[in-house]
């Protein structure tokens, strides 16, 4: 029956369950002193957190994280960096996703900016939040492919359902005017609707410009992105790869 038993959950696809059911047959007396209800409970348990942990994992991998092991307790606090400590204390509960507040992450290469991106993201899918993590250009290019495939309006619904989309190099050169639309398309969808990070070695003054400077500029800057953005300028004159002499920068 016990056999018969573990055969008819895995079928049912409660493999966590089978295996702490076998656990309490196989060590009956660990468990005599409890009652069915507590037993039943500490099956349901460990279905429910195999689950839960499995659920984190397909989030994380689906983002496409640059780097994982990117976690907010990690990060350094150096004197020279002036990372903003009581803010980034408070993105940690996630509210800036629920009301769909965006963030600007602000530094040279190597400051930081990608470590910091990456463990919000990291933070954000371990709470449940469906998270993608991509460069720029490579957004770019993925919507060209998906202008020839005739597939557009289906990749910009599939950044509509991210609850968080770390844009990482953005703005790093100028952009041409179909990237400018492409951007500005994207931002009509997710502003006030989803949370944004983006990740840049230049501040908004600097996007104008690579953004044409024209009334598209205005309208996918100052009206969408800057508009509902907390803004985090790092600082420090020595990049983290050099400091902690470590190709995973903090």
């Amino acid at each position: 029956m016990k056999t018969d038993t573990q055969r008819k959950l895995e079928m049912m696809r409660l493999p966590a369950f089978a295996a702490a059911y076998e656990d309490q047959s196989e060590k009956e007396t660990d468990y005599e002193t409890l009652s069915f209800h507590e037993r039943l409970a500490l099956l349901v348990d460990a279905e429910y957190d195999a689950r839960h942990n499995n659920r984190i994992q397909r989030l994380i991998k689906q983002a496409g994280f640059s780097n994982t092991g990117a976690f907010l307790n990690h990060i350094d606090y150096f004197p020279d960096r002036h990372l903003n400590r009581d803010l980034l204390t408070s993105l940690a509960d996630n509210r800036y996703i629920q009301q769909a507040m965006n963030i600007l992450l602000i530094g040279a290469t190597g400051s930081g900016k990608t470590y910091i991106g990456n463990a919000l993201g990291m933070n954000a899918c371990q709470a449940g939040y469906k998270t993608k993590y991509i460069r720029l250009p490579e957004l770019f290019a993925e919507f060209e492919l998906a202008r020839v495939q005739g597939k557009y309006l289906q990749l910009i619904k599939q950044y509509r359902k991210y609850a968080l989309v770390i844009l990482d190099e953005f703005l790093l050169i100028p952009t041409n005017e179909q990237e400018q639309r492409d951007l500005l398309e994207i931002m009509e969808y997710r502003c006030n609707q989803s949370a944004t990070i983006f990740c840049s070695q230049f501040t908004p003054e600097g996007w104008h410009e690579r953004l044409g400077g024209g009334a598209l500029a205005d309208a996918a800057i100052l009206d969408r992105i800057i508009s509902s953005a907390y803004t985090m300028t790092i600082g420090g004159s020595i990049s983290m790869r050099q400091r902690k002499k470590d190709p995973q920068e903090k």
